[in-house]
Parts: structure tokens; C-alpha cells; sequence
């Protein structure tokens, strides 16, 4: 299914209640969940900031540069209280806090005050800049890392499943959502916290910052260079394409009242990394994606030993009408499509 006709509707929904463009603060702007938000927000009319240590790539300024809405990018680490306090100025509708270290075990080992600095530690002097700013709302982008064992049966998971984190980084997800929520009920914030399944698409690159690249982006990367796609499973789960998780922060961040303070933000029905990788090798001939066979290694990382259950979204599409609509097939082409225009393999681009 085509995202077209939605993105359509909802730019015609877009911006405040009081019928000005909405002004959003995304920390973490320069990541690919970040650039999908503002692009999306953009595309609306909105204005946007963006706060991230790395420049915003090029090509995404380009882009963003054609949308009807205004944005302006900030250089700046979220452990700078300063920084912080400077970027998040009165007017401000909505802060995305997108920013975050998703380590793997080899950073857990090595940095793991540097992972909760970021991702825990930073909050507090987010959240007294956002109250003493008056924002509106605040949106935790969390990750499904925080159900970790809960998550490990047939069932869909929803929000109310006791959270049983395993790695750092769902354990650091989870204290933030605590501390955020704490931290927002204290100074009367509006604080919602959105729990990620596993996410790929658009602008995702590498920003130093990020080791779990999707099992998608790996297979983009190896088709690019020529080499095969070798998987060590099929890989099933609720994947989803970021360009609908911007549709579901768009909900959130312009809903007049929000009546929970969790929402799992995933798709509807699973599928498996090989079927999405067949569907993008169909575009690309002599290209394979496979599961491996005896005596070959992986090399594509799944991030985990086994699949998990899917993440319930009962709960955001009773409350705000919102569902994924991009499935296996139409992401794989489409994605192929927009690396088609979009061939660079970014790398770390520190601000100057």
C-alpha cells in the first residue's frame, strides 16, 4: 500500500489547535528516526529544530529545503546542559527526544557510563529546560528493548506486560521512560513514552552512535558493494518502516489529549527479513539475500539469538486511529527506489 494519500490527509490536519504550524525540537535530529520525523513534519508545513551532535546530511537538507515547512539544524551534545537549555526556547509545541546510544554488547562492555550519560543522565536537564520553556509536549521515542524476557512468548505484547529488559540499552530505555514520567509529573509536563519495534527505512546511516543497524539497512549495504546477504535465520518480526513510525510521533505530538502515557508503536503483522530481502534483491540482478548454509558464516546481524512476539497496537489505534501502512513488500521497493536517489553510504559527519 502506498503512504501517499495518508501523508496527504494528514498534512491537511496539520499544525496547532490554534491553526499555526506546530513548532517541534527533535534531540537526536541527525539520526534516521529523527530526519523521518522532521521530514514528515516538514512535509506538513511545520517548523522544526534539530539538535544532534553530527550534521544533518546533505542530502537530507536538500530534502528537507523542498518541504513547505521551516527547520533549522543546532550542533550539540544532549549531555551539554547549556546546549540544552539554549536550544529549548519558549514557543516550543513539542520536544522529541530521539536521542540515544543503541549499544551492543562489545559498547556495553566498554563505555557503559557513556550509554547511561546519554540516554538516562541527560534527561533531567532536557525536561527543566522543556518546563521552564513551557512546552507543550514531551515524546520519549523508547524501544520494544524494554519488554526484553516479557517479550519472548507467541502472544502479542502490549503495554501493560511487566517490562524485563536484558542489555543496557533496554534497561537505560526503561529508566528513562521512569524518569521522564517522574521527572514530568513533577514539573507538569505532558510526557509520553513511544516503545519502537524494530525500525528501518529512509536515511538510516551510520552516526557512530547506533550499533544495531537494521537487518534492512545491512542487506541495502551489501547490495551496494556487491556482496550476498547472508542470513543466520529467517528473522521474523514486527518490522517497521520509519516513515509510518513519523506518522505515529505526528499523531502524538498534535493530539489535543493523549489518554495513556505508553504506546507501543509497531505494525500490524510480522514477516521475515529474507522475504523483505528477496523482495529488494528482485530489483537488483545477480543480488542474493539467503539463509546461510552449513559451513557459511552470517553476514547480516540479526541482533539477537531469537525472534520475539510482536508489540500490540491496539492500544495507539483505539486511542489515536493510527496504524502502520507499509508492509514487506511495498517497503522493500520502495526502499530500493529511494536508495535508487539516494546512493550515498553516509558515514559519521561530526558538527564543525
Amino acid at each position: 500500500m502506498s503512504a501517499r494519500p495518508a501523508a496527504a490527509q494528514e498534512a491537511h490536519t496539520a499544525g496547532t489547535a490554534e491553526g499555526r504550524p506546530l513548532r517541534a525540537l527533535v534531540f537526536g535530529g541527525a539520526g534516521f528516526v529523527g530526519l523521518n520525523v522532521a521530514q514528515h513534519l516538514l512535509g506538513a508545513g511545520d517548523e522544526v529544530l534539530l539538535f544532534d551532535r553530527n550534521a544533518i546530511p546533505e542530502a537530507a537538507q536538500a530534502a528537507f529545503d523542498a518541504l513547505p515547512g521551516r527547520w533549522r539544524a543546532l550542533c550539540g551534545d544532549v549531555t551539554d546542559a547549556e546546549a540544552v537549555r539554549e536550544a529549548v526556547s519558549p514557543g516550543l509545541d513539542v520536544l522529541v527526544l530521539g536521542a540515544a546510544v543503541t549499544a551492543g554488547t562489545q559498547r556495553e562492555a566498554d563505555d557503559p557510563a557513556g550509554i547511561l550519560q546519554v540516554n538516562v543522565l541527560a534527561l533531567p536537564g532536557i525536561l527543566q529546560a522543556a518546563r521552564a520553556a513551557g512546552v507543550r509536549r514531551v515524546i520519549q521515542l523508547s524501544s520494544a528493548a524494554v519488554y526484553g524476557r516479557a517479550a519472548l512468548g507467541a502472544e502479542p505484547v502490549a503495554e501493560t506486560a511487566p517490562p524485563q529488559p536484558v542489555g543496557l540499552y533496554g534497561i537505560s530505555r526503561l529508566s528513562a521512560e521512569m524518569v521522564a514520567l517522574r521527572l514530568g509529573e513533577l514539573y507538569g509536563l505532558d510526557v509520553v513514552n513511544l516503545r519502537l519495534s524494530g525500525v528501518f527505512g529512509p536515511w538510516e546511516h551510520r552516526t557512530g552512535v547506533r550499533d544495531t543497524l537494521s537487518p534492512q539497512f545491512q542487506i541495502a549495504e551489501a547490495a551496494h558493494a556487491g556482496r550476498p546477504a547472508l542470513l543466520p535465520r529467517a528473522g521474523l518480526r514486527d518490522w517497521i518502516y520509519a516513515p509510518d513510525v513519523a506518522r505515529a510521533v505526528a499523531a502524538v505530538a498534535r493530539a489535543p489529549a493523549l489518554p495513556s502515557r505508553c504506546y507501543n508503536v509497531s505494525a500490524p503483522a510480522a514477516w521475515t527479513v529474507l522475504d523483505w530481502g528477496r523482495h529488494h534483491a528482485a530489483g537488483r540482478p545477480g543480488f542474493a539475500c539467503r539463509v546461510v548454509q552449513p559451513g557459511e558464516a552470517p553476514t547480516i546481524d540479526l541482533h539477537a539469538e531469537t525472534d520475539r512476539a510482536p508489540l500490540s497496537v491496539a492500544r495507539i489505534a483505539a486511542d489515536l486511529g493510527w496504524q502502520a501502512q507499509w508492509g514487506c513488500a511495498d517497503s522493500a521497493h520502495a526502499l530500493h527506489a529511494w536508495h535508487g536517489t539516494h546512493d550515498t553510504l553516509w558515514r559519521k559527519n561530526p558538527c564543525d
